[in-house]
């Protein structure tokens, strides 16, 4: 297979490039085209959170996810501390959810690679990379319905999307790991739900964590268990 052909270098230079170009290309905008700040992390958000496809698809190694992890985590802390990728963390913004997002990563490749069950680990990671990110695009530009939750305005159509989204990921993923059975369709529904609650109640980032760790984690008990 075209995958067991590559190295371990090719392997982690596949994965360097593919974040190298997605911070490189948000960065460019936000500096030269003058994107706002939101729109830049959000191509960050979204892209840099596919390399969890790229991971599951060459089976790499979980020290190398893992140590990825950490290095994004340091940059992250870095960058909120001394504004160093405005891409990443604007000026301003009092949020160590990029940081959160780093360490989502790696607990979860740590968690599933190590018991060979990485599919739960991408649908933690993409209902929070294309839930969570197009559930703000959403939001943001055409949310007209607005409410409240603990002093945070969300709208209507933006917790939508997200359960939507959360639905779809989660439903195409156990449909390519165990098929069109009662099973694939009812824990998707109760992962879009979940997710979408964790995604409307919490603060100050911490949805990096608490929405992918719980797909994640619904996911995988819930097939156990059935």
């Amino acid at each position: 297979m075209f995958t067991e052909s590559l190295s371990l270098g090719w392997q982690v230079s596949l994965v360097g490039i593919w974040l190298g170009s997605i911070i490189l290309l948000a960065e460019s905008l936000n500096r030269f085209a003058r994107i706002p700040t939101e729109i830049s992390r959000k191509i960050v958000h979204i892209g840099t959170g596919n390399v969890i496809l790229l991971a599951w698809w060459l089976n790499i190694p979980m020290w190398i996810g893992v140590s990825a992890s950490v290095m994004a985590g340091a940059i992250a802390l870095l960058s909120y501390k001394y504004h160093l990728l405005p891409s990443v963390d604007g000026v301003g913004r009092h949020s160590l959810g990029t940081f959160f997002y780093a360490v989502t990563m790696g607990v979860l490749i740590a968690w599933f690679w190590s018991i060979n069950q990485p599919a739960y680990a991408v649908i933690g990671i993409l209902v929070m990379t294309w839930g969570d990110g197009l559930a703000a695009v959403i939001g943001e530009r055409w949310g007209k319905h607005s409410y409240e939750v603990w002093g945070m305005t969300k709208s209507w159509e933006g917790t939508t999307t997200m359960f939507a989204v959360s639905f779809l990921i989660c439903s195409l993923i156990l449909l390519i790991i165990q098929g069109n059975i009662w099973q694939t369709w009812l824990i998707a529904l109760m992962v879009g739900l979940i997710s979408t609650t964790m995604e409307t109640i919490s603060k100050f980032g911490i949805d990096n964590l608490t929405v992918p760790f719980s797909a994640a984690t619904v996911s995988f008990y819930l097939n156990y268990w059935w």
